[in-house]
């Protein structure tokens, strides 16, 4: 049985999708990463890593002192197991730092190939129980990824009946079906989600059309709201934080790997504000069961595009309320502006068109941003221009000057209607 005691902050685990969103999350400060191979991942239409893309990834982490897991966590069939074990070889001589598992047969190889190795238990094994968490500890697993099923109080009571490592999901998209076990997409569209390839068609909106009316299509609605039967809205537990903390879950996990580098790094650089955060509290003497986030947090998770927010199962069962029924996502309000590539002059890589007069913010590594007012947009030859599109690397002036702005870095902006995209 594991006593508690006084908490500590959890590591903070982020999606990285693509070497590009790798980046960016250990650059808002990830202090772990996790991301699949070509094979063997649920997130088969990421862009995912090759041999050495994954090589590149250990190595840029290692470096800036952050673990790298990766997904192995396809359920398995017959012929998925060849070629296996050399792939699980190559990933220990990569110097991974753990392997994510659902499949207990792909766990009984890893086993066995490389026991040095550690093993995380992904969420779709379902670990909704104490008595499953030391089952799964004494296969070998050294963390438990919950079920997302769980409320706060079935997490104390594992976290009471066990020494293994606990993470949590904290933020990002929901499925539809019991953790993540969703037959949908093979149904409709011969991709097989728990073999990584999944369509998302909890996300499409459907209509009704009677057989002898081809063509007439009927709303299928739930009251007045829509069409959009199966579409969840987005995990947000950002403000439940300071609970699973005192509670003793050792990684806060966010959803992502499909999602932009923006969005990348403005959930990871709001997580980790607020982790820090919980940390000073704790230094001062407060009590973990009585901290409350500041409402700066609310209003800056506010302007990171969702599908809205649910706190899913964490107080209770969830209810229609938790689902969007009138459209696949809720409009953006504020948008990626570009990235910073260089700092001297400040040059970024713009992903929404920017224009002199338009303010901006800059995203740092704390939660305020640096807001400014574009004065003055260049190309990287001293050419102004009156617009800039997405796509190309600018100049940009900016009043007042942003102080010592750092590569990687993300600038925002209001959307408005002549913008072009996320």
């Amino acid at each position: 049985m594991k006593e508690t005691g006084q908490p500590s902050v959890p590591e903070l685990l982020a999606p990285a999708g693509s070497f590009e969103k790798l980046v960016t999350a250990i650059h808002y400060g990830a202090d772990a990463v996790y991301l699949g191979g070509r094979r063997y991942s649920l997130r088969a239409r990421a862009a995912n890593f090759d041999a050495d893309g994954i090589l590149r990834a250990v190595a840029h982490a290692h470096a800036h002192g952050v673990k790298v897991y990766v997904t192995v966590n396809i359920f398995a069939h017959n012929q998925d197991l060849e070629g296996l074990a050399d792939y699980l070889l190559f990933l220990r001589d990569a110097a991974v730092d753990a392997l994510i598992i659902a499949d207990p047969g792909i766990l009984m190889t890893a086993r066995q190939v490389v026991p040095e190795l550690p093993v995380h238990l992904s969420t779709q094994a379902n670990v909704t129980n104490a008595a499953s968490a030391r089952f799964w500890a004494g296969q070998g697993v050294r963390r438990l990824n919950l079920a997302r099923e769980l409320g706060l109080e079935e997490i104390r009571q594992i976290r009471r009946a066990t020494d293994i490592g606990l993470e949590v999901f904290v933020h990002g998209a929901l499925c539809i079906s019991y953790s993540g076990r969703c037959m949908l997409s093979a149904y409709l569209t011969g991709r097989d989600a728990n073999r990584g390839d999944c369509a998302h068609p909890c996300r499409y909106s459907y209509r009704l059309v009677e057989e002898k009316r081809p063509g007439h299509y009927f709303p299928v609605e739930e009251d007045d709201r829509g069409t959009y039967i199966f579409n969840s809205r987005d995990l947000c537990l950002l403000e439940r934080l300071p609970e699973l903390v005192a509670a003793g879950v050792d990684s806060v996990k966010i959803e992502g790997r499909m999602k932009s580098m923006a969005y990348v790094g403005g959930v990871v650089r709001l997580y980790r504000a607020a982790l820090d955060w919980i940390g000073e509290q704790f230094l001062s003497g407060a009590d973990p069961g009585k901290i409350v986030l500041p409402q700066s947090f609310r209003r800056e998770i506010d302007k990171i595009g969702t599908r809205g927010q649910t706190e899913n199962f964490f107080t209770g069962r969830p209810s229609s309320g938790d689902m969007i029924y009138d459209t696949m996502r809720i409009e953006q309000t504020w948008v990626p502006v570009g990235i910073v590539t260089g700092t001297d002059p400040l040059v970024i890589e713009t992903r929404n068109p920017l224009e002199p007069g338009e303010t901006v913010e800059y995203l740092g590594r704390g939660l305020e941003p640096a807001v400014c007012i574009v004065t003055g947009i260049e190309t990287e030859d001293g050419v102004p221009v009156l617009r800039a599109n997405p796509g190309t690397r600018i100049v940009l002036h900016t009043d007042p000057v942003l102080e010592q702005p750092e590569i990687n870095s993300i600038l925002r902006k209001e959307r408005f209607s002549h913008d072009t995209g996320f």
